[in-house]
């Protein structure tokens, strides 16, 4: 909070609303370790001989694993920007559901890879 002092020697006060509204910057840090843990495990995936399945990613990936999946990445958090420009929590909040499905299929993939199933 600034204070200031008017010319009739008032106080005044200015206040700074937050850049991102309260309920929404939970729902954006999930967001962003979701991304994170996507990648994470998007790149062990490679390592341990996967492929990616979407055909937007592996297309980005030609230009080389690490690389394209973090463009993919940017692309995402931009969408997720766009949605808090936009004020819809609600369609963030899915997306988060959507990934953390995604992390725990990749999860499950490398352990199949692992253990030879």
């Amino acid at each position: 909070m600034e204070q200031r002092r008017a010319a009739d020697g008032e106080v005044m006060e200015r206040t700074f609303a937050p850049a991102i509204p309260a309920g929404m910057s939970s729902i954006l840090q999930v967001f962003l370790y979701l991304q994170l843990l996507d990648f994470l495990t998007t790149i062990l995936g490679f390592r341990l001989g996967l492929s990616e399945a979407s055909p937007f990613v592996r297309v980005l990936t030609q230009i080389g694993p690490a690389l394209g999946v973090a463009l993919s990445k940017l692309i995402a958090v931009t969408l997720a920007a766009a949605c808090l420009l936009l004020n819809r929590a609600r369609v963030l909040k899915w997306i988060n559901y959507w990934y953390a499905a995604l992390v725990l299929w990749n999860l499950s993939l490398m352990v199949l890879a692992v253990t030879g199933r």
